[in-house]
């Protein structure tokens, strides 16, 4: 092993090479069916990982003097108050950190011993919200509460609290070592709009936003519909939320679409694709359907169904019968007369494969970079939202598309894809590999063909499963899409071992974004730590505050009395804060 150098007053160290990892992570491949060779790990794509490079090398955080937790759920956690009804939220004790010891057995004074391999934080789930938009699944609320969530118009208030408490971080929580990146595991956006992509690449890199579309003067949607079946918190309205507990809030919607700023984060970035990103709605491959088109760019948008109507469409939703969207297009069809009229808005549109590369690789989206975000022009020559990058000269990253072209939420990755991911592992045999998904091992279950590859296999969770189990340098794949704090461990017959780390989402609560840090114990073990961290945003409340940092506390605590919001996302204790032992390869 390489020798190693001191953080002062952690008791840890920092491995020599990993300076790589905090000037910018390399790209390794563009997702083109190839992978380079370890000794060309350092070659860009395209020439632009060494522009990245040097970019992000120009702001890279300096290394911290010591173990840094405050900021993270281990110091203190948004807390429910005592009550029933709408709950208020306050600062609670933090969780403590659990030791997990499934696949190796933990040595003492491996805290002495320990050098730290690369930190990085996960985002997932942020679901940036264009909360106006006519092709919005609103009015299934009739049939299921879960439908709409009365916090949506401030998603874009929320993500930026959470860049905001990422950059205030001072380094890794347990070996204090520089955070190297982060990365956002998909689900960026909600409903494969335009807009929505904008502002997501805004918050994570810069820049004022404006979250409203249709007319610039006013909100026009749900929440000033008049419709009991939505809070209306500017009105008097006894709606079923304010019934509920929910406050009147004069002046809510106008702020909620008021100009905010976001600093951008300030460690290079990068991007993984979810469902949502990909699919109208998160499920329906409908994008060359016009009619579906023009409405989500037009002036009519339905807010109110029948509730035996709603549970029909979210039937053939849920149970996967109109992949296509040729029902749900029936279904609007429908009810085209109870529609009612907005302000047309071309930002609107359903954005492409090729439009979403494009738009990352953007300039004017680069923020601190790399450029691209991960995706290259290679991935725009090919088509595919894969790639690989290298995060020091210890570990490489490789990110895969679990989205399902052909529709559905559940995932899957074509053959293609698996033959590149096993390629790339055994070209990288002598560094370490975290993989990043959207999708978890247990929701790549749609195995629908790609119409841009209909002769091509679609392959499971399982079976990605087992390929990373075929190979001793994979420590971790992490991943969301269940919305819910979840760590497995996976082990093969032969002894080879890794974690799977699934994320809460941060649109419902609690809320939470997570750092990841890799550490090698020098006695034959790695440790994994997982520190989950909220937004900057106050964990108590005042109503009456809209102004942007106001608004994010907000938005978590009506995350919080959601109506149907699950009180287990959070998951146990053993899913938190943690360290989860590994056996070297």
């Amino acid at each position: 092993m390489s020798r190693t150098r001191s953080v002062a007053g952690s008791g840890q160290g920092i491995h020599r090479r990993s300076v790589l990892a905090a000037t910018g992570a390399v790209a390794l491949s563009g997702g083109v069916g190839y992978a380079l060779r370890p000794s060309d790990s350092l070659a860009a794509t395209a020439g632009e990982a060494t522009e990245a490079v040097a970019a992000s090398s120009r702001q890279a955080p300096a290394a911290p003097l010591a173990p840094y937790t405050k900021g993270t759920t281990v110091a203190s956690v948004a807390t429910p108050r005592a009550g029933s009804g709408y709950r208020r939220l306050g600062e609670g004790p933090g969780w403590q950190r659990v030791v997990r010891s499934e696949l190796a057995a933990p040595k003492s004074g491996r805290a002495g011993r320990r050098t730290a391999l690369a930190a990085f934080v996960q985002l997932t789930d942020l679901h940036i919200i264009d909360a106006q938009h006519p092709l919005r699944l609103e009015y299934l609320r009739s049939a299921d509460v879960h439908a709409w969530r009365p916090h949506e118009a401030l998603t874009v208030q929320g993500a930026i609290a959470l860049v905001e408490r990422i950059n205030a971080l001072r380094g890794a929580p347990v070996t204090g070592a520089p955070l190297h990146f982060a990365m956002t595991t998909g689900d960026n956006t909600d409903n494969n709009a335009k807009s929505e992509l904008e502002w997501f690449l805004k918050v994570m890199s810069g820049g004022r936003i404006t979250p409203n579309t249709g007319d610039p003067r006013r909100y026009e949607g749900v929440q000033n519909s008049g419709l009991k079946l939505y809070w209306q918190p500017d009105a008097a309205l006894r709606d079923a939320d304010k019934q509920a507990g929910f406050p009147r809030l004069d002046g809510f919607l106008k702020a909620a679409v008021r100009e905010v700023q976001s600093p951008g984060l300030n460690l290079p970035w990068y991007s993984t694709v979810g469902n949502h990103d990909s699919l109208p709605m998160g499920c329906y491959a409908s994008h060359r359907d016009p009619y579906l088109t023009d409405l989500a760019v037009g002036g009519r948008k339905l807010m109110d169904v029948p509730a035996a109507q709603a549970k029909q469409l979210q039937t053939l939703i849920k149970k996967a019968r109109d992949p296509q969207g040729v029902r749900y297009h029936d279904f609007l069809k429908s009810h085209a007369r109870a529609m009612r009229p907005v302000t047309p808005d071309e930002r609107r549109a359903p954005f492409t494969t090729a439009e979403y590369l494009k738009a990352h690789l953007d300039p004017a989206f680069r923020g601190v970079g790399p450029a691209g975000h991960g995706y290259s022009s290679a991935n725009l020559d090919a088509g595919t939202q894969y790639y690989a990058f290298r995060i020091s000269d210890d570990v490489i990253g490789i990110s895969l598309d679990t989205t399902d072209a052909g529709g559905h939420y559940e995932g899957s990755i074509g053959s293609a894809q698996l033959r590149w991911l096993d390629r790339t592992l055994r070209e990288n045999k002598d560094s370490y590999a975290v993989i990043f998904s959207h999708h978890t091992s247990g929701t790549m279950t749609n195995t629908r063909p790609d119409p841009a590859r209909p002769h091509e296999r679609r392959r499971t969770g399982q079976e990605v499963l087992a390929l990373l189990g075929s190979h001793r340098n994979v420590l971790a794949w992490v991943n969301g899409h269940i919305h819910k704090n979840v760590i497995t461990p996976h082990s093969a017959p032969d002894g080879r071992s890794f974690w799977e780390i699934s994320t809460a989402s941060h649109v419902d609560f609690p809320q939470l974004a997570r750092v990841v840090e890799l550490a090698d114990n020098k006695d034959g073990t790695i440790s994994l730590f997982t520190t989950l961290v909220e937004s900057s945003a106050p964990h108590r409340t005042d109503f009456s505050d809209l102004s942007q940092t106001g608004l994010a506390s907000l938005y978590r605590e009506l995350s919080l009395n959601a109506p149907g919001a699950s009180t287990t996302l959070g998951g146990n204790a053993k899913d938190r804060n943690t360290e989860l032992v590994l056996k070297k390869g």
